[in-house]
C-alpha cells in the first residue's frame, strides 16, 4: 500500500502566518506540521509517499523533506495541484503513483495520538472499496459527520453529512482514508459542489451507496491544525500527551548557531 498526503491550499484561515509559507510547514510544537502524517504513514508501514502540494510555497517541501531518507521514507515523490479544487481534485494527481495499489490517503494538517496500523491491515485484507476512520468530537457541524443505522456506531454507515447545522451524531470522518484504485474514476466522475470544489465527502458517499466502505473508531486523540485555536490545541496535545512519532533527525555537526 502506498501513501498520500494532501498538502496543498492557501491556508486562507492561518494568514498572514501562510502569506511566507505552506500551511503544513508551520510548527506544531517541536516539527514541521507535515512531519505529523510522514510519521502517521510510516508507523502503519507505508514508506512510499506522495506529497500533493499547491501555491507559491511549494518548493519549500523539496527545502525541507529532501528525498524524505532522512526521516525513513523509502521513496518520496511530489505532485503540484494548480488552482484550488478541492481534495477530491487534489487526489487525482496521485493516480500515476498509486499504480493501480491501494493507497492510504492523509490530510497534511490531521495529528493523532496513536496509529492506523491495525486499521491499515484491515485494509490490506479487504477485498475492494474503502474505509474511513471517525472520532468522536465536541463541534462535529466542522466536518463530515455520520450517521449510523440504528444510531449504533459499531454498525454500520448509512450516510455522509458534510458540514451539517444538525449532526446526526458526534461521530467525524478525520482526515485519513483507505481507498482501491476505484478512487480515481470516482474523483474523475464528481461535479463540483456549492462552494465550486471536488469533495472527499462526495467520494466516500459514492463507495457507500455501492456497499463497499467500512469504518474504524480511532484511539486516542485527534485534532486538525487548519485554524488557530486547532494549531494551538494541537501543539498543547502534542507538547502534553505526545504523539507517534519518531526521533528528528539529527542536526549535522557544525550546523546551527
Amino acid at each position: 500500500m502506498k501513501g498520500v498526503i494532501l498538502a496543498g491550499g492557501l491556508g486562507t484561515r492561518l494568514r498572514p502566518l501562510t502569506l511566507v509559507t505552506n500551511k503544513h510547514l508551520l510548527p506544531v510544537y517541536d516539527r514541521p506540521m507535515v512531519y505529523y502524517p510522514i510519521q502517521c504513514l510510516l508507523n502503519a508501514g507505508i514508506n512510499e509517499i506522495l506529497i500533493v502540494t499547491g501555491g507559491e510555497h511549494a518548493g519549500d517541501f523539496l527545502k525541507l523533506l529532501k528525498n524524505g531518507k532522512q526521516l525513513g521514507i523509502r521513496h518520496l515523490e511530489y505532485a503540484y495541484q494548480e488552482g484550488e479544487g478541492g481534495i477530491a481534485d487534489a487526489l487525482k494527481l496521485a493516480e500515476d503513483f498509486a499504480d493501480g495499489q491501494k493507497i492510504c490517503v492523509v490530510l497534511g494538517d490531521n495529528i493523532i495520538q496513536g496509529n492506523i496500523k491495525k486499521a491499515a491491515g484491515e485494509f490490506f485484507t479487504q477485498g475492494s472499496g474503502a474505509k474511513v476512520l471517525l472520532k468522536e468530537v465536541p463541534d462535529p457541524e466542522r466536518f463530515g459527520v455520520v450517521r449510523f443505522e440504528n444510531d449504533d456506531p459499531s454498525g454500520r454507515i448509512v450516510e455522509i453529512v458534510e458540514k451539517p447545522e444538525n449532526p446526526p451524531s458526534p461521530y467525524a470522518v478525520i482526515g485519513i482514508y483507505f481507498y482501491d484504485s476505484d478512487v480515481f474514476g470516482i474523483c474523475q466522475s464528481l461535479r463540483p459542489s456549492g462552494r465550486g470544489e471536488l469533495e472527499i465527502t462526495d467520494v466516500n458517499n459514492a463507495y457507500l451507496e455501492r456497499g463497499d466502505l467500512t469504518h474504524d473508531i480511532i484511539e486516542g486523540w485527534w485534532t486538525d491544525a487548519g485554524t488557530f485555536d486547532s494549531l494551538r490545541r494541537a501543539t498543547n496535545l502534542v507538547a502534553e500527551g505526545g504523539a507517534n512519532l519518531c526521533e528528528l533527525p539529527k542536526t549535522p555537526a557544525g550546523a546551527g548557531a
